[in-house]
């Protein structure tokens, strides 16, 4: 078995690069800054993933010393994928295609627990329990979703007896009640209460990416009969993505730069429906036309034909409005740091208010003010204080209309914020990656003293412990 100086973890993590978009940035980012405080990476993804996006720009985060092992899936590549999800766009369909696919995704869902990416787990487990063997491994994250991975991470921890931590992406409740084509039967439901319970139960720790998220989860965690303590790790942003010698000129796509530019990067569906927004700009043309002609609404990333056909209701008016397909990180960053203000968006709907999305930090650094129309909750938390943020609740459309107006008057009048006026520092990755550091520290302490305990109770002898519990 091949050792090292320093200890070493092995994510269990479906989504890496080259995967894109936003699910894939927590685990490369805590891959990239942990060498700083004494912990390798080794990772157990996925060789032909099934997923919408790439970016190859994500791989230049990997540091020197980290080991990949890509296992392959069972599953169908994403283009199958999509044509049996169908879409929920308002055109026309045949009545019996529909009918069939629907009848394919119930089956799958039923048969596939908890979702797709278990086929992934045959290989997947073999590679994982090989590399361990071959290398010195310390603890196991296994990060969801896809929750699967969380299951293949309990497995793992099992079988070689390492700490488990489970990081909690999303919640897995939330996530089932809002996913696309995720219709969850009583049976669903009944099968992964039992497979959560069966994940927790196996971990030693618990993270999510809030504090609400944290509570939440630790709470299903005491209904499972687990002692893992859940706590949170923000996600958060790295300064390297917004580098200085930069030109932060805006780009022209097709409605001039003139106009204030209020910008959404990321996927949008029904958990971030732009439907207020959308609404308000409505109302807004109605009351000020003129008003409403000096606004770009610019979004860049996948979008659901749902929210595409609301989007589309803006053709009607004096908006601006420009879209843009997914693009690569380094593209979205420029976006961030071009736009006039960062559209920040949670849909009012039950527990949404637990979430902060991942982009909400690279929106802070890039320094620009953000315009957040979600619930208030966690994430009203951490931008209120920040310059330039406006806070609207979804169903408040007139407040949002109001504000929007209110950002244009202050975009005629050259009203800018120092960039300087940000504290964010304790969002910065290399930090975060120290508390998952610490976190990982304490659970192989804890480990090797629950040894010594078991070890000295077998061997007949008492066991004598300083106030430290050392």
């Amino acid at each position: 078995m091949i050792t090292s100086q320093k200890h070493r973890v092995l994510f269990v993590a479906y989504q890496f690069p080259p995967v894109g978009g936003v699910g894939v940035h927590r685990v490369t980012k805590f891959v990239k800054y942990l060498p700083q405080h004494g912990w390798n990476s080794t990772i157990l993804t996925v060789s032909n993933p099934s997923v919408p996006l790439h970016d190859q720009s994500l791989l230049k985060d990997i540091p020197a010393g980290s080991l990949i092992r890509r296992a392959k899936t069972y599953e169908p590549g994403y283009g199958l994928k999509k044509k049996v999800s169908g879409g929920q766009g308002t055109g026309k369909k045949n009545p019996l295609v529909s009918a069939i696919k629907s009848g394919i995704r119930a089956v799958g869902n039923t048969l596939l627990q908890p979702d797709s990416q278990v086929l992934w787990h045959p290989h997947a487990y073999r590679d994982g329990l090989k590399i361990l063997k071959d290398v010195h491994h310390d603890a196991i994250v296994a990060t969801g979703p896809p929750f699967s991975s969380l299951l293949l991470g309990a497995k793992l921890a099992k079988r070689t007896g390492l700490p488990l931590i489970l990081d909690y992406r999303d919640e897995w409740d939330i996530s089932n009640a809002y996913w696309e084509n995720k219709s969850q039967s009583r049976l669903s439901h009944w099968i992964q209460t039992r497979q959560q319970h069966k994940a927790l139960n196996a971990a030693r720790s618990i993270l999510a990416t809030t504090p609400s998220s944290a509570a939440a989860v630790g709470e299903i965690a005491k209904q499972a009969g687990s002692d893992a303590v859940a706590s949170h790790i923000y996600n958060g942003f790295d300064p390297d993505d917004f580098p200085m010698d930069v030109s932060l000129e805006k780009e022209d796509f097709g409605n001039g730069t003139s106009r204030f530019r209020l910008a959404f990067i990321g996927t949008l569906w029904n958990l971030n429906s732009i439907e207020p927004v959308v609404t308000a700009l409505e109302m807004l043309n109605q009351t000020s036309p003129a008003i409403a002609n000096e606004i770009e609404l610019l979004l860049a990333g996948r979008r659901t034909e749902e929210q595409e056909a609301i989007v589309d209701r803006l053709k009607e008016t004096a908006v601006a409005v420009s879209r843009l397909p997914f693009i690569d990180h380094t593209q979205a960053v420029q976006l961030m740091r071009t736009a006039d203000s960062l559209l920040m968006i949670n849909s009012d709907l039950p527990k949404t208010q637990r979430i902060i999305n991942a982009k909400t930090f690279e929106y802070m650094a890039a320094k620009r003010p953000m315009f957040v129309v979600a619930p208030e909750g966690d994430v009203w938390d951490v931008v209120r204080d920040l310059p330039g943020t406006v806070l609207c609740e979804p169903k408040k459309v007139s407040n949002i209309a109001d504000q929007l107006s209110l950002l244009v008057e202050q975009h005629r009048c050259g009203v800018e914020y120092s960039s300087g006026d940000w504290n964010i520092n304790r969002f910065h990755r290399q930090q975060l990656a120290g508390e998952l550091a610490s976190l990982l520290n304490q659970t192989i302490r804890q480990e090797s003293q629950s040894v010594s305990r078991f070890r000295s109770l077998f061997m007949g002898h008492d066991v004598q412990l300083d106030p430290e519990g050392n």
